[in-house]
């Protein structure tokens, strides 16, 4: 296994997710609505700043974290991998193969994961453009049902490639 399997192209979504959240947080004002009711009222804020480094935080180092954690985990060959037909998708011959996939795929979750905290950032920015700020809970909702239907798909592509032995 190579000694890092993280890509470039994952690095470098994360880096347009960082840039989108620094360039898209100029505008806020010096405190920021940051949690939101159920109708959308704001409840709950923070500093730009401390926002700003929070988001941040939220939208790389997540994605990040949890990749590097999967990576870690499965870098050990006494790793606990639960897939159907484990045996013959983990043997010597198949294994490498299989943990490039889970990786490159753990990858996508986290530019997924990193696309749905930027549209969240999103809302927050246009929820504090009006005053009071006020949360559009419909885009809130559009945005968290694409990400959903996103995670059922990536699901679905990880148990089909798992499902059958290879030809």
């Amino acid at each position: 296994m190579k000694k890092s399997a993280t890509s470039l192209p994952f690095l470098l979504s994360l880096a347009v997710a960082a840039l989108f959240v620094w360039q898209t947080s100029r505008g806020l004002p010096p405190v920021v609505a940051t949690h939101f009711g159920a109708g959308g009222e704001a409840n709950g804020f923070m500093s730009r700043d401390f926002y700003l480094r929070f988001m941040l935080a939220f939208v790389v180092l997540l994605p990040w974290l949890v990749n590097f954690a999967f990576e870690r985990i499965l870098a050990s060959p006494n790793a606990r991998i639960n897939l159907p037909n484990r045996d013959l998708w983990l043997a010597d011959g198949q294994r490498e193969q299989t943990i490039e996939f889970l990786l490159r795929h753990m990858q996508f979750f986290g530019v997924m994961l990193a696309a749905f905290l930027c549209v969240v950032h999103w809302l927050v920015v246009s929820a504090n453009a009006v005053s009071p700020p006020v949360l559009d809970n419909a885009r809130f909702g559009a945005g968290l049902g694409a990400y959903l239907l996103a995670l059922v798909v990536w699901i679905v592509a990880l148990r089909r490639r798992f499902r059958r032995p290879p030809q």
